[in-house]
Protein backbone atom coordinates (compact mmCIF):
# COMPACT_ATOMS: atom_id res chain seq x y z
CA UNK A 1 0.00 0.00 0.00
CA UNK A 2 3.13 2.47 0.15
CA UNK A 3 2.69 2.49 -3.68
CA UNK A 4 1.15 5.68 -4.85
CA UNK A 5 -1.72 5.78 -6.23
CA UNK A 6 -1.55 7.61 -9.85
CA UNK A 7 -5.21 8.68 -9.61
CA UNK A 8 -5.07 9.44 -6.02
CA UNK A 9 -2.01 12.28 -6.58
CA UNK A 10 -4.16 13.20 -9.09
CA UNK A 11 -6.91 13.49 -7.35
CA UNK A 12 -4.95 15.05 -4.74
CA UNK A 13 -3.62 17.89 -6.70
CA UNK A 14 -6.92 18.80 -8.13
CA UNK A 15 -8.12 19.05 -4.64
CA UNK A 16 -5.71 21.31 -4.10
CA UNK A 17 -6.23 23.45 -7.46
CA UNK A 18 -9.74 23.66 -6.12
CA UNK A 19 -8.38 24.45 -2.34
CA UNK A 20 -5.98 27.28 -4.03
CA UNK A 21 -8.94 28.71 -6.64
CA UNK A 22 -11.24 28.75 -3.55
CA UNK A 23 -8.89 30.67 -1.33
CA UNK A 24 -7.81 33.15 -4.54
CA UNK A 25 -11.28 33.74 -5.01
CA UNK A 26 -12.09 34.78 -1.35
CA UNK A 27 -8.64 36.84 -1.12
CA UNK A 28 -10.29 38.66 -4.26
CA UNK A 29 -13.06 38.77 -2.75
CA UNK A 30 -11.62 40.25 0.51
CA UNK A 31 -9.74 42.80 -1.42
CA UNK A 32 -12.39 44.26 -3.61
CA UNK A 33 -14.39 44.55 -0.58
CA UNK A 34 -11.54 46.78 1.72
CA UNK A 35 -10.21 48.06 -1.38
CA UNK A 36 -13.03 49.98 -2.98
CA UNK A 37 -14.18 51.68 0.06
CA UNK A 38 -10.65 52.79 0.19
CA UNK A 39 -10.76 53.71 -3.30
CA UNK A 40 -13.84 55.73 -2.86
CA UNK A 41 -12.34 57.36 0.26
CA UNK A 42 -9.24 58.35 -1.30
CA UNK A 43 -11.48 59.67 -4.37
CA UNK A 44 -13.10 61.91 -2.08
CA UNK A 45 -10.57 62.96 -0.01
CA UNK A 46 -8.77 63.52 -3.62
CA UNK A 47 -11.83 65.68 -5.17
CA UNK A 48 -11.76 67.62 -2.04
CA UNK A 49 -7.98 68.55 -2.43
CA UNK A 50 -9.13 69.76 -5.93
CA UNK A 51 -12.18 71.59 -4.93
CA UNK A 52 -10.40 73.75 -2.37
CA UNK A 53 -7.17 74.06 -4.37
CA UNK A 54 -9.82 76.07 -7.05
CA UNK A 55 -11.48 77.66 -4.20
CA UNK A 56 -8.65 79.49 -3.02
CA UNK A 57 -7.31 80.29 -6.78
CA UNK A 58 -10.36 81.55 -7.44
CA UNK A 59 -10.16 83.93 -4.67
CA UNK A 60 -7.29 84.70 -5.24
CA UNK A 61 -8.40 85.85 -8.55
CA UNK A 62 -11.15 87.52 -6.99
CA UNK A 63 -9.13 89.49 -4.68
CA UNK A 64 -6.62 90.64 -7.57
CA UNK A 65 -9.64 91.18 -9.80
CA UNK A 66 -11.28 93.46 -7.11
CA UNK A 67 -7.94 95.23 -6.40
CA UNK A 68 -7.18 96.12 -9.51
CA UNK A 69 -11.03 97.31 -10.16
CA UNK A 70 -10.09 99.56 -6.58
CA UNK A 71 -7.63 101.48 -8.05
CA UNK A 72 -8.85 102.15 -11.24
CA UNK A 73 -11.99 103.77 -9.59
CA UNK A 74 -9.46 105.37 -7.52
CA UNK A 75 -7.62 106.61 -10.40
CA UNK A 76 -10.77 107.88 -12.38
CA UNK A 77 -11.92 110.08 -9.36
CA UNK A 78 -8.37 111.65 -8.99
CA UNK A 79 -8.80 112.11 -12.70
CA UNK A 80 -12.38 113.66 -12.39
CA UNK A 81 -11.83 115.95 -8.86
CA UNK A 82 -9.30 117.51 -10.82
CA UNK A 83 -10.87 117.75 -14.14
CA UNK A 84 -14.12 119.26 -11.52
CA UNK A 85 -11.24 121.71 -9.62
CA UNK A 86 -9.76 122.67 -13.10
CA UNK A 87 -13.85 123.70 -14.40
CA UNK A 88 -14.59 125.69 -10.85
CA UNK A 89 -11.60 127.39 -10.95
CA UNK A 90 -12.17 128.15 -14.49
CA UNK A 91 -15.41 129.43 -13.98
CA UNK A 92 -13.95 131.66 -10.72
CA UNK A 93 -12.34 133.17 -13.36
CA UNK A 94 -15.13 133.75 -15.51
CA UNK A 95 -17.68 134.70 -12.55
CA UNK A 96 -14.91 137.45 -11.45
CA UNK A 97 -14.30 138.79 -14.72
CA UNK A 98 -17.61 139.68 -15.12
CA UNK A 99 -18.71 140.63 -11.63
CA UNK A 100 -15.89 143.10 -12.36
CA UNK A 101 -17.65 144.24 -15.65
CA UNK A 102 -20.87 144.31 -14.03
CA UNK A 103 -19.70 146.49 -10.63
CA UNK A 104 -18.31 149.31 -13.54
CA UNK A 105 -21.11 148.88 -15.88
CA UNK A 106 -23.13 149.92 -12.84
CA UNK A 107 -20.36 152.68 -11.38
CA UNK A 108 -20.53 153.92 -14.68
CA UNK A 109 -24.79 154.19 -14.45
CA UNK A 110 -24.90 155.69 -11.44
CA UNK A 111 -22.38 158.28 -12.06
CA UNK A 112 -24.67 159.16 -15.36
CA UNK A 113 -27.65 159.18 -13.23
CA UNK A 114 -26.10 161.01 -10.55
CA UNK A 115 -25.05 163.98 -13.04
CA UNK A 116 -28.30 164.15 -14.99
CA UNK A 117 -29.70 164.43 -10.89
CA UNK A 118 -26.58 167.09 -10.40
CA UNK A 119 -24.64 165.55 -8.24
Amino acid sequence: MDKKNPDNDAYDALQKIKQAEQKAREIIREAQEKTSPRIIQDAHEEAEKVRIHFIEEARKKAEKTKKEIIEKAKKEKERIEKESDKKIADLRKQAQSRMSEAVEKTRKRLDESLKKEGF
